[in-house]
């Protein structure tokens, strides 16, 4: 069974980074030439990334639908399990890659594919809403 708090305390900490992301997509030149800037919207997308995998994670053991092969496996099986859409669990397995990307192979990040992530984070919403009614939809059973 799902860990309703839990979830719901992952999900806070994703809004969280979400609104964060939203205020940075709009600053000016002078904040994002501060070279903490950019590194600091990084590490943000990567503890809201985390956030996803950690509910996906969850989600698969808790449910008995796993375990996923790996982080980007476990989005897969959400959206088999009607929890995500099938297109979000794609983009959400995207994400997961970005997450790794930036965790792993620092050095080689794009900043262009992060700057475009920051001027659209609608998938990170998304996913918390998709949650959200799906923890809704099992309290009403």
């Amino acid at each position: 069974m799902v860990d309703d708090v839990r979830v719901l305390r992952l999900l806070r900490s994703l809004t969280d980074s979400l609104a964060t992301l939203r205020a940075e997509s709009r600053a000016d030149a002078a904040r994002r030439a501060d070279p903490m800037w950019l590194a600091g919207v990084k590490y943000t997308f990567i503890t809201a990334f985390e956030a996803c995998v950690d509910v996906a994670q969850h989600m698969c053991s808790s449910e008995g639908w796993g375990p996923p092969a790996d982080n980007g496996e476990a989005m897969t099986v959400l959206g088999r399990h009607c929890v995500l859409t099938q297109e979000l669990a794609v983009r959400m397995r995207q994400a997961v890659g970005c997450r790794n990307v930036l965790v792993h192979e620092y050095i080689a990040v794009d900043d262009a594919v992060v700057l475009a992530r920051l001027d659209d984070p609608a998938d990170l919403a998304a996913f918390v809403g998709a949650v959200s009614g799906f923890l809704g939809e099992a309290d009403d059973d």
